[in-house]
């Protein structure tokens, strides 16, 4: 079971730590490493939201949000989006209650900004994370991101 799980901000101290974070083998198709997460959150300051997963002292995973993109793209403001844009557990630390920890901690962020919907994609299929993200709520929007399923989770 979890002890005290926080998000910590990736420094120079943790980032090798973080970049040698794997997933399950059987998931590394679904996820992309961290180290590619983390060029994208460079590439994107003040959209990526990068964080570790800490138990204790020790890194269970990754979560990176994204945090209100324009995805109408037309400039209007119509469609301000912010949520969930990767998250890694750490093999062997699944069905302990960090995702859904990570999830929470995300959704908390968007709220403090004043969001009130987190959205998230993924893959489809038996070996996917879906039952995971229905779950906790969230809900297919029939929208498809590439070859992954949108979904959205309204935030009280």
């Amino acid at each position: 079971m979890t002890t005290a799980l926080r998000l910590a901000e990736i420094t120079a101290d943790n980032f090798d730590a973080a970049i040698n974070l794997k997933v399950r083998p059987d998931q590394e198709h679904l996820v992309a490493p961290v180290v590619k997460s983390l060029a994208e959150a460079y590439l994107h300051p003040g959209i990526a939201w990068p964080r570790l997963i800490v138990d204790g002292d020790r890194i269970v995973g990754f979560v990176m949000a994204f945090l209100d993109i324009d995805f109408a793209g037309d400039g209007t403001g119509n469609d301000i989006r912010s949520g969930l844009w990767r998250l890694n557990i750490a093999a062997g630390e699944q069905g302990r209650g960090c995702g859904r920890f990570a999830v929470e901690a995300v959704a908390a962020e968007i709220r403090r900004r004043g969001g009130n919907r987190l959205t998230t994609s993924w893959h489809p299929g038996e070996d996917g994370p879906e039952r995971f993200y229905l779950g906790l709520g969230v809900r297919p929007t029939g929208e498809m991101s590439g070859d992954q399923r949108v979904g959205e989770l309204v935030l009280d």
